[in-house]
């Protein structure tokens, strides 16, 4: 069974009396432990089909199934279960609370499984250490580097276990070797913890480090392919 499966998923959001159609008949499969790059322009569609992968919208026809349930059918409280315990999402602005320390940051996914409190605290160093960033687990966010910031975020992500980790633009706001350093623990989450990645990113280097890019345009499908390696 394939991690997950979009059959002819289809998007359209209304403007008053105007359709805009952001998917039109998606079909595609995603393995576990893949890394991929969805890429696109502005508008071709690839921030609709990763708010659909991350269960943060349903398509308006066709199916999305997620460990071969399909998603379109659950609640509110089932999609929003799926998205703490299955998904670690990753953004380009890190989103971190400015005044709590990063081990605290990793821990807020926890507060709604009903851990203890001590086991909480460990498992959210454990990802901290993971990422390494153990020793900086009581600094905030404004005492971090953008580097630092990114890489407490991808802790919080992991917490829960996640099979997938949503990255959007999630080198947007770094340099050149920060971005590098960034996309080498991707690399090395997916091949040592065997986590599906799917990242979206306008930039063909950073594409490069995935085993499997998706291009969109008007939203369609129009390249599934291997990166031009680096």
């Amino acid at each position: 069974m394939k991690l997950i499966t979009a059959q002819d998923i289809s998007k359209v959001y209304k403007l008053g009396d105007i359709d805009v159609n952001a998917l039109c008949d998606v079909s595609l499969g995603i393995e576990r432990g893949e890394f991929i790059a969805v890429m696109g322009p502005s508008g071709s569609g690839k921030s609709t089909f990763m708010n659909i992968l991350g269960c943060l919208d349903k398509p308006t026809t066709g199916h999305y199934l997620l460990e071969g349930i399909d998603v379109g059918r659950l609640s509110r409280d089932e999609l929003a279960a799926i998205r703490n315990k299955k998904i670690g999402f990753v953004f380009q602005g890190f989103n971190l609370l400015p005044r709590t320390s990063a081990l605290e940051n990793v821990e807020l996914p926890m507060l709604y499984n009903g851990l203890p409190a001590k086991e909480r605290r460990q498992k959210a160093m454990e990802a901290l250490k993971t990422v390494g960033l153990e020793e900086r687990a009581p600094h905030h966010p404004s005492q971090l580097s953008g580097g630092q910031q990114q890489r407490v975020a991808i802790a919080r992500a992991l917490v829960n276990d996640a099979a997938i980790i949503l990255a959007d633009e999630p080198t947007g706001n770094l340099d050149t070797k920060t971005s590098a350093e960034i996309m080498e623990l991707f690399v090395r989450l997916n091949k040592g913890s065997a986590i599906t990645v799917i990242l979206v990113t306008h930039e063909s280097d950073i594409a490069a480090y995935s085993r499997r890019v998706i291009r969109f345009l008007d939203g369609r499908v129009i390249r599934d392919e291997e990166p031009v390696r680096r």
